[in-house]
């Protein structure tokens, strides 16, 4: 297949939705040769900062030497960033010849009468033969969502697992509670395999605690409040934590010193476990990290940032964020969201700190909620906004009310992200 027929070919099955369950997925990489059962594997799962820990683990990997397979989601830019080693994404050529393969073997399951795969449990499929071909010597893989029934978690070979900040999301699919919710999180667990989280509320953190003792899993919590010499920046940031000492890391944002204090806690287990790193080379990998659309920088005089929040726990990271590096300034939103997201929550955590807000409808998604719906939310807690037409008028928009003292926040889903911070590239520099 040529990339071009490959979007096809995955456009045409997402009808097929989500479909927790590893029964297909085992079947599809039992017909595939089990590619997984050759791999190394740091699985993390969370409700937010999985991303983030997943780009410093792998980033500080690759710079101590290891070839690093690397399977994200959602992807910002274009289709092949779900898969990629050593930062480089799936070829294209290696897309489609895969592909192609894996194609084949969906239609035999069909005609034997088994349920067609899912589109996750195709890319997770396709991931694990890439990186098989590749010989990697590890690979970190995050989970779509959830844990226990995620596709992912068909793997048997996890060094770590690793469990980022647990909220309420998805619950149509992983509980109505916070305890239901970290038990499907936890589901990622293997026998003896280590652990490391950080510090989650009492309930969860029981929830998680419980199921690694059943399974007799050595468990460390990482603490981001023990980080030291903590200088934040909206270009670098710098801390200390335990033996780690003059860290620098690019990605902005309060929260990311957690995410970061985790992934030292995995680096840290993963020494012992034949994939050290040393201290020079560890920094160069934080330092080297980048991730975008996590209170990303994409303009300056105003500040141009964009965020992937978009539920409870991610808005209130941002509010905080916001408040923090952006004091007594003319706060603009550009805000646009899905409507099985808890908007309303999102849009109580964040109004009060917005002077003027732009809505936008998330294009090219048939989950997106209209900007029109989006803002009749919005008027009843928030004297001004607009809803406009296009990411394009709402990038043109902010500039037109923002001095360039001011600062513009577009977050929300992290799918228009990505086109986000193509246009206002584009405008910035013609």
């Amino acid at each position: 297949m040529k990339e071009r027929e490959v979007m096809e070919y995955m456009e045409k099955i997402s009808g097929l939705g989500i479909v927790p369950g590893l029964d297909s997925i085992r079947e599809l990489c039992r017909r595939l040769g089990e590619p997984q059962k050759e791999l190394q594997f740091v699985h993390i799962v969370g409700t937010n900062g999985k991303g983030s820990a997943s780009a410093y683990i792998s980033s500080v990997l690759k710079w101590g030497g290891y070839r690093v397979g690397k399977f994200v989601s959602p992807v910002i830019f274009e289709y092949r960033e779900i898969i990629q080693v050593n930062d480089r994404m799936i070829t294209r050529e290696a897309l489609g010849r895969n592909m192609d393969r894996i194609k084949m073997v969906c239609e035999e399951m069909v005609a034997d009468g088994l349920p067609h795969p899912t589109p996750f449990e195709i890319e997770t499929a396709l991931g694990f033969l890439y990186f098989q071909e590749k010989k990697c010597d590890i690979v970190v893989l995050e989970a779509g969502m959830g844990g226990l029934l995620d596709a992912t978690n068909v793997i048997e070979n996890t060094c770590v697992a690793v469990i980022a900040s647990i909220s309420m999301d998805h619950m149509k699919f992983l509980g109505g509670t916070l305890e239901e919710i970290a038990a499907q999180k936890a589901g990622i667990l293997k026998k003896d395999c280590a652990v490391v989280t950080v510090k989650q509320k009492p309930e969860v953190m029981e929830v998680i605690e419980r199921r690694a003792e059943a399974l007799g899993c050595p468990m460390t919590v990482a603490d981001g409040g023990a980080a030291r010499h903590v200088r934040y920046g909206l270009e670098k940031q710098h801390f200390d934590y335990k033996e780690f000492s003059k860290l620098e890391i690019a990605l902005a944002g309060q929260y990311q010193i957690e995410n970061a204090v985790l992934a030292l806690e995995v680096m840290n287990i993963l020494g012992g476990k034949g994939f050290p790193v040393e201290m020079p080379k560890l920094r160069k990998g934080f330092a080297e990290v980048k991730w975008p659309g996590r209170f990303t920088v994409v303009g300056r005089k105003p500040y141009f940032i964009v965020d992937g929040a978009h539920n409870e726990d991610g808005a209130r990271r941002l509010a905080q964020s916001v408040e923090f590096y952006f004091t007594n300034r003319k706060i603009i939103y550009i805000m646009g969201v899905l409507r099985d997201k808890e908007y309303e929550k999102i849009i109580a955590l964040t109004h009060s700190l917005a002077d003027q807000i732009i809505t936008v409808t998330t294009p090219e998604n048939s989950r997106a909620l209209p900007a029109y719906e989006l803002a009749k939310e919005i008027a009843l807690v928030h004297p001004d906004v607009t809803a406009v037409d296009s990411l394009e008028e709402a990038v043109e928009m902010s500039y037109l009310l923002a001095k360039p003292e001011d600062v513009i926040v577009a977050f929300g889903s992290l799918s228009f992200l990505g086109r986000m911070m193509k246009i206002v590239e584009e405008r910035n520099h013609g």
